[in-house]
């Protein structure tokens, strides 16, 4: 079942095409994320979900209630839609407390009850709830907008950049909170962020945008190993992308021959490879026999269990140039170090991209 259905949705301003003609279903209770380049439409898209834009056409509906068509529109305020902004916007003049349950019906000791219930699902000590926003630390201070957001109950919530201002160590332990948070609450989320480790570790289900347009949208794995196209596969992480000849469910490249997911023939085409999908053997110089493209490390990129290798394919024969640069992710500890001459051999099957 599906809790939100985005169907041709299409939005201007003036000349420039924020959205264009883009439809997606959020399945109910899961973590849908929207990820793009700044200027990709993934906020437009969010504040209309919200109800803060309205598109120039296309129809939203949440839970089977149409929330925008052609006839009418639902404004924000009855849309039940929990709203989670970048810097939280907490209330300056209001303590915790006040903050969380700004908005609630219910008064007197019930409203307490509810705050102090809310507090605790996203960690916050009771202490807390007389402090003010100027008093807490930005996690904290997401925790809080967070709460506020959860105490309407709503039936959707979105959440726009909510980990960006913290600190690396701070946002992981952020992300994995409120993804169990959510989950256990079974509340159906929208994240957007421009973060693409952030996306692929919080989301179910990915959309790429990219002017204005949904390019691809399904599950993490799916899109990281399966991306549509080269801008697509570089946005998600890393990527070796090299011509390629088709034959029989080979690839003729650079690497040599590569299985890959495409049995076209005689195709010639762009094939992607992930970092992680090389693997380096050290080999001699005078050593002729070992099979495999050979190749020189020519820099390293250190950060601690890991470390990525830039590699130079090396000529097959004395008469033909220096061949392309590769990069490989390698074990930190026992990679080799910069000068080294190495083989190159590839795991599983290289992607076959689509033509532009």
């Amino acid at each position: 079942m599906n809790t939100l259905e985005l169907h041709s949705l299409n939005k201007s301003y003036g000349a420039h095409k924020a959205l264009d003609n883009v439809s997606l279903s959020v399945p109910s209770g899961s973590r849908t994320v929207i990820v793009g380049p700044s200027g990709s439409g993934k906020t437009t898209l969010l504040r209309m979900i919200a109800g803060f834009e309205f598109p120039d056409s296309g129809r939203l509906s949440l839970n089977g209630q149409t929330l925008v068509d052609s006839t009418h529109e639902v404004p924000a305020h009855q849309r039940l839609i929990g709203y989670v902004p970048q810097d939280g916007a907490l209330f300056p003049h209001m303590t915790v407390a006040a903050n969380i349950g700004f908005g609630l019906s219910i008064k007197g000791q019930e409203k307490h009850e509810r705050v102090a219930q809310l507090m605790d699902s996203v960690a916050l000590d009771s202490t807390m709830a007389a402090r003010w926003p100027h008093e807490l630390s930005g996690g904290q201070q997401q925790r809080v907008a967070l709460a506020r957001a959860l105490a309407q109950r709503p039936r959707l919530m979105l959440l726009d950049e909510p980990f960006s201002a913290l600190d690396t160590g701070l946002r992981a332990v952020m992300r994995k909170m409120v993804a169990r948070l959510l989950e256990d609450a079974g509340v159906t989320t929208i994240l957007v962020t421009h973060d693409q480790s952030e996306a692929l570790s919080f989301a179910d289900q990915l959309a790429v945008m990219r002017h204005g347009r949904l390019v691809q949208s399904g599950h993490p794995l799916d899109l990281y190993r399966y991306p549509e196209d080269e801008q697509t596969a570089l946005f998600l992480g890393d990527a070796v992308v090299m011509p390629a000849r088709i034959e029989a469910g080979w690839a003729h490249c650079d690497l040599g021959r590569i299985p890959v997911n495409n049995h076209r023939n005689n195709h010639s085409a762009q094939i992607m490879l992930r970092p992680e999908q090389l693997q380096l053997a050290s080999v001699l110089p005078d050593d002729t026999g070992v099979a495999g493209c050979r190749a020189k490390v020519i820099d390293r990129d250190f950060s601690g269990n890991t470390c990525t290798l830039t590699v130079e394919l090396q000529p097959r024969a004395p008469d033909q140039p220096i061949g392309r640069s590769l990069l490989v992710r390698s074990s930190g500890m026992y990679a080799p170090p910069a000068g080294s001459a190495v083989q190159v051999s590839t795991i599983g099957h290289a992607h076959v991209l689509s033509e532009p």
